[in-house]
């Protein structure tokens, strides 16, 4: 067995484990990465990338059945599913040198393809080598989450780490979950032709705000998807072809296959966390607001600290640990300005609390400014004009933001920048944005928060009238 010494081990090559990486052995420290399974992690190679290449195919599906809208007559896309796979596979592998073993070895990273388990505090061994760390980051991702639903077992189904791989062409997509995976990848199926059901325990899109998720569930609807809600399911049954999927109110649901995407779970089993004496949570590997375990020399980051689940979070958290393993300066991480995005059309984003969450925390210092995107010119010569946006504000600052619209991804950035730096929305009301340009939304709702303060304020109309009678 190999004995290795380093400064900083690093477990898992997804997302946040390839930045504190490739940061910290830039700067000088002797840096060991553990990958078991792909390079580039869950994000490149199950979700994030290939997700948004699938969802990239059936939008330009839909685009030939609507564009008579435009004054080009509507066509019947003709689809090749196994293409439409082709093209994700190749947007990953496009992608895919970036987070490869050479790349990384090139920053002088030592990278050894094996899992990696805790066989002491400070020690870890991996296949045929055993590694003593000053310091340690679990960076090991998360998996799909398959809920004991008595029959699963006995279907074939499908998560997101193997829907990629399929290129036969589903007769009838049925989707257990009505999470941000299963609705964007639910409206993908269907605009590539493919009927698709969404089977949903409680409420689609659950987790933003009622009002926002309405305008996505209302225009998915109208495309044709078919979202059954509060239909837990309760028994599978059926061979691959026809799965029948029942739900505890009596409802049936049978399609020829079936795909769980009812959330992610934390990947810890192969890492014998109790030899290193670090304690775990329901979600995932404890961690204080440096992101250190229980065992102080070990940091855990991204979707196996237990957090919010997203590739961003993982690359933010990254910085984090940087200024603390290799500097010893004092780093905490954040959470208010931390931004999601779910990529169906329209798409939502959010930033901070909801406007209820909102409520429930600020009162009646709240106050809530909307802009109605359908009043976006840019938009509207696009026939996309749908959607809103909220701006949750007190004492003049945003403590959060809703959107619901096209590019809500996109507008969400400015008010990251604006909440992770405390302005004001002065600051976004003083911004000069081009025209017409899908952008001005952002300005036009700081317009809306200030125009009561300046258009139904007797006072300033007093002040108006006085220094008007007495300008020359």
């Amino acid at each position: 067995m190999e004995h290795i010494k380093c400064d900083l081990l690093v477990i898992g090559a997804g997302s946040g484990g390839l930045s504190v990486a490739a940061g910290a052995s830039q700067m000088g420290a002797s840096v060991v990465l553990l990958e078991g399974h792909e390079m580039g992690g869950d994000c490149l190679n199950f979700g994030c990338v290939p997700s948004k290449a699938l969802i990239a195919s059936g939008k330009a599906a839909h685009g030939q059945v609507t564009s008579e809208q435009y004054g080009v007559a509507n066509q019947v896309p003709q689809v090749d599913y196994a293409a439409a796979k082709a093209h994700v596979k190749d947007v990953i592998a496009q992608i895919a040198p970036v987070d490869s073993q050479e790349r990384f070895e090139g920053f002088g990273v030592r990278v050894i393809r094996e899992f990696g388990k805790f066989v002491s505090p400070r020690v870890v061994e991996a296949g045929d080598h055993r590694i003593t760390a000053r310091r340690v980051i679990v960076a090991t991702g998360s998996s799909p989450l398959v809920p004991p639903i008595p029959g699963l077992d006995s279907v074939p189904y499908l998560t997101n780490e193997t829907l990629f791989d399929l290129t036969e062409t589903p007769e009838h997509l049925l989707i257990i979950g009505g999470g941000p995976i299963g609705m964007e990848m639910a409206q993908a199926h269907q605009r590539l032709g493919i009927k698709t059901t969404v089977i949903e325990g409680a409420k689609a899109l659950g987790r933003d705000d009622p009002e926002m998720a309405a305008i996505v569930l209302n225009n998915l609807r109208a495309e044709g998807l078919e979202i059954a809600e509060k239909a837990m399911a309760k028994q599978i049954s059926g061979e691959a072809g026809k799965i029948t999927v029942e739900t505890t109110d009596g409802r049936s649901f049978t399609g020829s296959h079936l795909l769980v995407a009812v959330g992610r779970k934390a990947n810890m089993e192969r890492l014998d966390l109790e030899a290193a004496g670090i304690e775990t949570t329901r979600t995932g590997i404890k961690v204080d607001a440096s992101l250190k375990t229980t065992n102080r020399r070990v940091y855990a980051i991204g979707d196996v600290a237990g957090g919010a689940q997203f590739t961003h979070v993982a690359g933010y958290q990254a910085g984090v640990i940087i200024r603390s393993a290799l500097f010893g300066l004092p780093a905490k991480a954040r959470t208010d300005h931390i931004p999601y995005a779910t990529y169906t059309d329209p798409e939502l984003a959010q930033i901070g609390p909801t406007e209820a969450e909102a409520r429930e925390i600020y009162g009646d210092k709240l106050t809530v400014a909307r802009f109605e995107i359908d009043h976006n010119d840019r938009l509207i010569a696009e026939r996309k004009a749908r959607g809103l946006i909220k701006a949750m504000v007190v004492k003049g600052r945003p403590v959060g933001v809703s959107i619901a619209g096209p590019q809500a991804g996109e507008l969400i950035n400015l008010w990251a920048l604006v909440i992770a730096n405390k302005l004001k929305m002065s600051a976004v009301a003083g911004m000069v944005a081009p025209y017409p340009t899908v952008g001005e939304i952002n300005k036009r709702v700081a317009g809306a928060y200030f125009s009561p303060q300046l258009f139904d304020n007797p006072k300033v109309k007093r002040v108006v009238g006085f220094v008007q009678r007495w300008l020359p």
